[in-house]
């Protein structure tokens, strides 16, 4: 069902922030928006901005601003029989035209206050732009600037993807591979910045450890090899075959404890947010290394 929903009298184009506004009093049913955190599931207080309009508020470079989007997603709680993927309601102001999209979900996020506005957290406004782009560039551009950018790690985002059911578009698919890639090397330099930062000793980086003439024993992140003492990043995500890796990395774990490795294992926001408690535990599996029987010989070879 299609609504007019005419904005606020005035002369000239509508602000951004009055086409936002309207946006959600619509999605409101009338009522100012308003962050209410504590809200109960349904209340009005829970739409929020979703999809390029959110990731614009937050500020990535890669998405159109405010003024040329002519559409804004807003995000809805579920309730009873959806009418489909979404109910496109024009705004209208003079000649200016914009339309309200509402994005309904089951599982509603905490907003984000942004401008005194409730917005969608970024995997999940993420989530709902990719929804609505066809391009394989643009979907990249705002994968790869949210790792780059600081906004957020890729698991959320992935999370965010898997329950959207779009990781099965090659499109997506492809810059998901981008995404990862690129949390990757920014874990990495994290844990170098540990390492060289707190003072610990400089390890073997990205190493396979095997037994002489025997079977690989698997790949570890940094290697400590007069201590036996590896580190290994801990980065999962949500997809296909998780519980394949999952099982995949315990056995591994448990092979190199058989000869006598310590395994530690860290994730990046441990690096990001607390790498001296980090660097204390690797230095405290160093210590205790020379207290320990000695590890039997593992090879260890260039990843």
């Amino acid at each position: 069902m299609t609504h007019d929903v005419p904005l606020p009298p005035r002369t000239g184009l509508p602000t951004s922030e009055e086409r936002l506004r309207a946006a959600l009093r619509y999605a409101q049913g009338g009522a100012e928006p308003s962050v209410a955190p504590g809200a109960p599931f349904g209340a009005p207080g829970r739409a929020m901005i979703t999809g390029l309009a959110a990731l614009a508020l937050h500020c990535f470079a890669a998405a159109p601003s405010l003024l040329d989007l002519d559409r804004i997603d807003v995000l809805v709680p579920e309730l009873g029989e959806s009418p489909g993927p979404g109910t496109r309601v024009p705004l209208l102001s003079g000649c200016a035209y914009t339309s309200a999209h509402l994005v309904r979900t089951r599982i509603v996020p905490e907003p984000e206050e942004i401008t005194g506005l409730p917005v969608a957290p970024v995997p999940r406004a993420l989530a709902d732009a990719v929804a609505q782009l066809a391009d394989a560039d643009e979907v990249r551009g705002l994968l790869t600037e949210a790792v780059r950018g600081g906004h957020c790690e890729p698991q959320p985002v992935v999370r965010e993807l898997t329950r959207a059911r779009l990781l099965g578009l090659p499109h997506v698919a492809d810059a998901v591979e981008s995404l990862l890639a690129e949390g990757r090397a920014l874990t990495e330099g994290l844990l170098y910045g540990m390492v060289f930062g707190q003072g610990l000793p400089d390890p073997c980086w990205n190493v396979e450890l095997r037994v002489p003439g025997g079977p690989h024993l698997g790949a570890v992140d940094a290697y400590w090899p007069d201590q036996a003492v590896a580190v290994e990043i801990d980065a999962r995500t949500p997809r296909a075959g998780a519980e394949a890796a999952w099982d995949a990395c315990t056995h591994k774990r448990e092979s190199l404890e058989q000869f006598g490795v310590t395994v530690i294992h860290v994730t990046p926001e441990k690096l990001r947010e607390t790498p001296a408690q980090q660097a204390a535990v690797v230095r405290t599996a160093l210590m205790a290394a020379a207290e320990q029987p000695p590890a039997e010989y593992v090879a260890v070879l260039p990843r």
